[in-house]
Order: C-alpha cells, then structure tokens, then sequence
C-alpha cells in the first residue's frame, strides 16, 4: 500500500511537523506539486488525518492524572453508549478506552490537584451512569509516550 516515497515523506512529517511543504520538498528532492499530491492521497486514505499542536497540560498546571478502570453494569443494554456519551462532558477525561474482558472502559482523567480531582471524582464520574465498579490507578510516572510509528 504505501511506497518508499510515502514511508520517507510519513517520516519527515513525524520528525518535523510543521515543515512547510517547500521545505520539505527540498529535503525529499520532489517537486512541490508531486509532494502536495502524494500528502492529499495520504490523506484521502486517512493515513494522515491532519497536524494537531501537542499541548503539555502539566505546563498549564494539571499536576495529577489518574487511570479509572470501570466495569459497567451490562444488564442494561445502553450501557456503554451512556456511560460513554456522559464520560464525554466531562472535560477533565482527556481520553476514552473500552476494553473487552474485566474492565469494560478506561478514562484518563487530569486535574490540577488532589483537592480538585477530589472534586471531580465525586461530582462528576461517580454521576456516570451504569457503573458497577470502578478501580482508580494514580499515575506516578509516564516512561514512554511514543507518537512516532515505526514507519
């Protein structure tokens, strides 16, 4: 599916993602126009799905991230959509897993520190509806965050 060319170009944009395409296509020795049109296939097979900024929240002063594993009450059949759509609003969950086995979903839910995710914890996810039980996991250290692909 993809070729050495699209496997350099993915590269490049990895390493260097606000490279304009000039730049660019300098480094790759392509003309502009080919390049711009091998990054629209990419895209058009949702290979690239677009450049984001990577904000740190602990630089704008979130100091705490617990991992709450939670096992749904699946007698319901709407389980999962509502506890998901709820688990949405809630600003501070900054990601969103479900799981089969055990544990049915994870949320990573961020706060500035134990008083407010305190807060959060009560007012907000013990609202979540459909919970039969829920573990939280308090994150002492991230040791590797890996966005890059081994392309």
């Amino acid at each position: 599916m993809l070729d050495d060319l699209d496997r350099r170009i993915l590269r490049h944009m990895q390493v260097d993602p606000a490279i304009s395409i000039p730049d660019l296509s300098d480094r790759l020795s392509l003309t502009t126009s080919r390049l711009t049109r091998r990054i629209e296939k990419l895209e058009t097979l949702g290979i690239v799905r677009g450049q984001r900024a990577v904000i740190d929240w602990q630089a704008l002063g979130y100091a705490v991230e617990v991992s709450l594993r939670v096992t749904l009450d699946k007698t319901n059949p709407r389980a999962f959509d509502d506890f998901i759509a709820a688990a949405r609003d809630i600003p501070e969950v900054i990601e969103i897993q479900t799981f089969l086995g055990r544990v049915d979903v994870r949320l990573s839910v961020i706060a500035l520190d134990m008083p407010h995710y305190q807060q959060i914890y009560r007012t907000r996810i013990l609202s979540l509806p459909h919970i039969a039980d829920i573990e939280a996991l308090m994150h002492v250290a991230r040791i590797k965050s890996e966005e890059t692909l081994p392309i």
